[in-house]
């Protein structure tokens, strides 16, 4: 068992980890609070014109992208009719596939190429911004005629760089991997609730 010197400095250790997240929420708000709203008109522009959301990541952003992904299909808080969207993550032949035959960083980029056109949005997802095959995933959206929305973190990375002007970024204010992506599925739970508030109205 633990003793009480260890059990304090774990209980302060939980309360430091809960002020880390409260203050990154803050600054978040504080730099993201518009690009939040644009983000979620550019999904609802895709959804109101029968297009589709293709979203990717790595590892707790794969996660992510699936979230996202199954928020859409099924309903996030509310009945609602379901959304066009695929979570390139899942497919498990298909990912091996890609993997050895060409290569991990076009694992994403060659389902974009399959499956993207002209009118969806790509939801690219990278706590640090560098992931190489979410950055390949955004050449390829580009080339199909798709839009981008990138959730990131720290200073953006190679994927912010990348970004056209009619893309839209959402970076985390945090340099932590953790606070990154609680902030990330924050972005993705408030998307969704605008979502639904346009489909259904206020509630």
């Amino acid at each position: 068992m633990p003793n009480n010197a260890d059990h304090d400095a774990r209980n302060a250790l939980v309360s430091r980890l809960f002020e880390d997240s409260a203050r990154a929420n803050r600054a978040t708000l504080a730099a993201t609070n518009h690009v939040i709203v644009a983000a979620a008109d550019r999904v609802i522009a895709c959804v109101d014109a029968d297009h589709k959301i293709l979203s990717c990541g790595n590892g707790g952003s794969a996660g992510d992208a699936q979230h996202f992904s199954s928020e859409l299909i099924n309903r996030f808080e509310r009945e609602r009719r379901a959304l066009a969207a695929i979570a390139l993550t899942t497919e498990s032949s298909t990912l091996t596939a890609i993997a050895n035959d060409y290569d991990y960083d076009r694992l994403f980029s060659r389902q974009i190429e399959a499956l993207g056109r002209q009118g969806d949005v790509l939801l690219a997802i990278s706590t640090s911004g560098n992931s190489a095959n979410v950055v390949a995933a955004v050449h390829s959206a580009h080339a199909q005629g798709m839009s981008v929305i990138a959730l990131t973190g720290k200073d953006g990375g190679a994927l912010a760089a990348l970004l056209s002007d009619s893309d839209i970024e959402l970076r985390a204010a945090a340099d932590t991997t953790a606070r990154i992506q609680e902030m990330h599925l924050l972005f993705i739970h408030c998307i969704c609730r605008l979502i639904e508030d346009h489909l259904l109205g206020t509630g």
